[in-house]
């Protein structure tokens, strides 16, 4: 393909800044329509984006015959849905992360993909971030030599609640999880970009606060097949004073640090001081995963973030969060 022909099924939040206008500032790539259920604002993201079509059902856009690839920004629930009638159609697929609610959805997808040999990725954009990609390039140069272990620590307030209307982000019949998969999904995959696939976990999941259905706080412990030990803690009701975002690597000569979410520095630690590299968060922090993409797509890279490493990671979160579930 010369130039690739986006739709977007679900033009929500997620599709105003980090992603949506990326697929028109990318090179040999356009927006050709977006879909939302609701009409009336599927025409105004269009009016103000300067998109030419809009629909208000998914398979209209789909089969549009001038749209060569789909993005599906919906929430998790209908991600293996939408990405499903993208592949029958014959159209290659970005899927919002995490990939789908379930591993046994992804599966589905990433099977009926093969079947049709149609493309399937997966926007764990970090994976082409240039400060995540200094961590890694870091690591292949042994900076800090053979890595040893990995400490991952997520705090955030829990803010406001409304019971009356829970927030699709914390009901599991929708995300699939709480928090803890929205975001905790990024540093499960970027550590599976790192040191490749984890192998087994161990984890206290619970609710302590009782705001929604969905766990809100978790002790994980967890090693890849190569050998590198993790531990992480993830809470979500606390205080505003504990909030942090760190992730650590250690190795026989020293370690890195540097946060998932906050664009702060990456620190490089070692006998010989500290180190800072910066790198400032992009205005569309997707960009550079889109223009991979269509880079993939006109075959000029290979795929960083596919269908199968986005289901090895909801795996993960699967093996995680598991017994909390099943003893709901």
């Amino acid at each position: 393909m010369q130039k690739i022909n986006w739709g977007i099924v679900g033009c929500g939040d997620v599709s105003e800044v980090k992603s949506g206008p990326a697929f028109q500032k990318a090179a040999h790539s356009s927006l050709h329509a977006v879909m939302r259920r609701n009409a009336a604002k599927a025409e105004d993201y269009a009016n103000r984006h300067g998109v030419e079509k809009w629909y208000s059902e998914a398979a209209g856009l789909i089969n549009d015959p001038n749209i060569d690839a789909i993005y599906v920004a919906t929430p998790p629930d209908t991600h293996a849905l939408y990405a499903k009638m993208a592949i029958e159609a014959g159209k290659p697929v970005y899927v919002e992360k995490p990939m789908c609610r379930t591993y046994a959805e992804c599966v589905e997808v990433n099977t009926l993909a093969a079947k049709r040999n149609v493309p399937v990725f997966v926007a764990y954009y970090r994976r082409k971030l240039p400060g995540f990609i200094k961590v890694k390039e870091l690591i292949e140069a042994g900076a800090i030599g053979d890595i040893r272990m990995v400490n991952i620590q997520l705090f955030k307030h829990a803010g406001e609640i409304n019971g009356t209307k829970m927030p699709w982000r914390v009901n599991p019949e929708i995300s699939g999880g709480g928090h803890f998969y929205d975001l905790a999904s990024h540093q499960i995959d970027y550590l599976d970009f790192l040191f490749g696939e984890i192998s087994h976990v161990q984890s206290i999941v619970t609710n302590q606060a009782g705001l929604y259905p969905a766990e809100d706080i978790l002790s994980v412990s967890f090693i890849h097949q190569n050998g590198v030990v993790g531990n992480g803690s993830w809470c979500f009701n606390s205080s505003p004073l504990n909030n942090r975002d760190v992730i650590e690597i250690c190795g026989t000569k020293g370690r890195i640090e540097f946060s998932t979410f906050d664009f702060i520095p990456v620190k490089l630690i070692t006998g010989k001081g500290i180190e800072e590299f910066n790198y400032e968060k992009p205005l569309h922090v997707q960009q550079a995963m889109i223009e991979h993409v269509v880079a993939c797509l006109r075959g000029n890279e290979q795929a960083v973030s596919t269908g199968v490493s986005g289901a090895r990671t909801n795996k993960v979160l699967e093996n995680i969060v598991k017994e909390y579930y099943a003893n709901k």
